[in-house]
């Protein structure tokens, strides 16, 4: 009896979920967490979106039953961005939580939350990628600035600057060699699939020249 009344509480629930999300006046995915949902560990989050993806397929399966195609188009429409969004994030996660670079060894990884350390990021004007020496790029970044620098955080680089109403859409990183851009571009992506920030951001694909390189011949559609 407790185990039927508990699921009897979750069906209601879900269906309470899809039938807000399919309301004219929501038109929002289910990603987003209502203000009165218990907040619970990583585990037990990931069970409980485990049993909403399965509910979703009966739901879509019953409401074909009861030929509600269009219905059921709609609510798979508005839900598939949030499950692709869920898995999406749990792979980078575990690509993306050990730091294989700099001090880590083979076999040994280093957790990136532990070991990251905020960098000094600054505004800088744009131009073209500097193919300088490395030595001539250490005398240019000591020296002042001539305009007082805008310090920007991790997860603000995106974020319309002071004074400025539009948010950044192109950002290109300078800086010598092993100044920590790669490991900036990881941890962006880690605090953003571990819902730290960013939540205005609905995917992240990163990749590296090294990868984009073995590309070559290929052509692929930008949409």
């Amino acid at each position: 009896m407790l185990l039927e009344e508990n699921i009897v509480i979750f069906v209601k629930n879900e269906l309470k979920r899809f039938q807000r999300v399919l309301s004219p006046e929501h038109p929002e995915c289910l990603g987003r967490q209502s203000e009165d949902e218990e907040v619970v560990d990583g585990e037990e989050e990931e069970q409980r979106r485990s049993s909403r993806e399965a509910f979703l397929k009966i739901t879509l399966h019953f409401l074909r039953r009861l030929k509600q195609e269009e219905l059921a188009d709609s609510l798979q429409s508005k839900t598939f961005p949030d499950v692709c969004q869920r898995k999406h994030k749990s792979n980078l996660k575990q690509k993306f939580q050990y730091l294989f670079e700099g001090i880590a060894k083979a076999g040994n990884p280093t957790l990136l939350n532990q070991i990251y350390t905020e960098l000094h990021i600054t505004e800088g004007e744009s131009g073209e990628v500097n193919d300088e020496h490395e030595v001539r790029q250490i005398e240019a970044a000591s020296r002042k600035p001539v305009r007082p620098e805008t310090t920007i955080k991790c997860e603000d680089i995106f974020k319309p600057l002071p004074g400025r109403d539009k948010p950044t859409r192109t950002l290109m990183t300078k800086g010598v060699a092993g100044i920590g851009k790669t490991v900036l571009t990881q941890k962006f992506t880690l605090d953003w699939a571990e819902d730290k920030a960013n939540h205005n951001i609905q995917f992240t694909f990163p990749f590296t020249f090294r990868e984009l390189n073995l590309l070559k011949r290929k052509r692929f559609n930008p949409s």
